[in-house]
C-alpha cells in the first residue's frame, strides 16, 4: 500500500468504487480529501456513459463531495474523441443516453438514422426491439458498430443490471459482425487520461472494482492496480483470472494512512 501512496496520478473508477447508485461509498470522502490535500492529480475515469462531466460533479456534489468537472473523463468521450479522429465530420446512429449525444456532439458528430457511418451503443433505459431492429438494418447497410465500453454488467444500489456489451449482443449476433469497444480495458482511453493527469504510467495507479476492465486495463498500460471490494469483484471470483491486482483493499478508503 505504500507503494500505492507514493503515486502522483491516480485513474479512479466510479461505479462500485465511489458509489452506488446515489449513495456514497465508506471511506470515499476521506479517500478524496487525501487527493487533494497531498496534491495528486486524480481523474475519475468511467465506463458509464449516461452522464456528462458537469452532471457527474452535480452528483457527487449532492453527495457531498466537491470535485471540479475537470476531473471527470467518461466512455461516451472517449468513443467521441476515437470517431472524431478516425473519421471528422462522421454521422452516427446512437442508441444511448444524453451523455453519449452530448459528448457526440461536441465531438461534431451529426446524428443519422438513414445512412451513418457509425451505429454506436451505450447504455440506454430505453432500448428496445425496434431499436434493435434498427441498428440491425444500419449494420447491414454498411455502418461500422462500435461500442461505448465492454461491460457486460454494472453495479447499482439495487443490484446488478445489463450494460453496454449485453445490450450490443444482439446486433453483433443478428449481423454477424463484431463491435469495437472503446471504454476500458481499451488502452485508448487509459492513454488519454494519463495525458490529462500529465503523468507517466509508471508513476500512476488504476483503482477499480473489475477484474475484467479496471485491472487488465491498468496492468496493459503499464499502471499498478488497486482492486477494491466495494463493487463486483470478491476474494471468490479473482482466482478466476490469470492476472492479480497488484493490492487489494476492501474500499478506496484504505488508502488513506491510518483507515486500515
Amino acid at each position: 500500500m505504500e507503494i500505492i501512496r507514493e503515486k502522483s496520478g491516480f485513474i479512479c473508477d466510479m461505479d462500485g468504487v465511489i458509489y452506488h447508485g446515489n449513495r456514497l461509498l465508506p471511506g470515499v470522502t476521506e479517500f478524496v480529501n487525501w487527493l487533494y490535500e497531498n496534491n495528486k492529480h486524480f481523474l475519475f475515469l468511467t465506463n458509464a456513459n449516461h452522464s456528462t462531466p458537469k452532471e457527474l460533479h452535480l452528483k457527487l456534489k449532492r453527495m457531498g463531495l466537491d470535485i471540479d468537472e475537470q476531473h471527470f473523463y467518461t466512455s461516451a468521450m472517449a468513443t467521441a474523441a476515437f470517431l472524431r479522429s478516425q473519421s471528422p465530420g462522421c454521422s452516427a446512429f446512437m442508441i444511448g443516453e444524453h451523455g453519449l449525444f452530448n459528448a457526440m456532439y461536441e465531438a461534431g458528430i451529426a446524428c443519422n438514422d438513414v445512412n451513418p457511418d457509425y451505429v454506436v451503443v451505450g447504455e440506454s433505459g430505453t432500448y428496445g426491439y425496434e431499436t434493435i431492429v434498427k441498428a440491425v438494418r444500419l449494420v447491414e447497410k454498411g455502418a461500422k458498430l462500435i461500442g461505448t465500453n465492454s461491460d457486460l454488467t454494472g453495479p447499482t444500489e439495487f443490484g446488478t443490471v445489463p450494460a453496454c456489451r449485453s445490450l450490443i449482443a444482439p446486433i453483433e449476433l443478428a449481423t454477424g459482425k463484431s463491435a469495437y469497444f472503446v471504454g476500458k480495458p481499451n488502452p485508448l482511453m487509459m492513454r488519454t487520461g494519463l495525458r490529462m493527469l500529465g503523468v507517466h504510467s509508471d508513476d500512476a495507479v488504476m483503482i477499480g472494482d473489475r477484474m475484467d476492465t479496471d485491472m487488465i486495463a491498468g496492468i496493459e498500460s503499464g499502471l499498478d492496480t488497486l482492486l477494491v471490494l466495494s463493487g463486483v469483484t470478491n476474494m471468490d471470483n479473482i482466482n478466476q483470472f490469470p492476472y492479480r491486482p497488484r493490492v487489494i483493499a476492501e474500499g478506496v478508503g484504505d488508502i488513506v494512512p491510518g483507515k486500515q
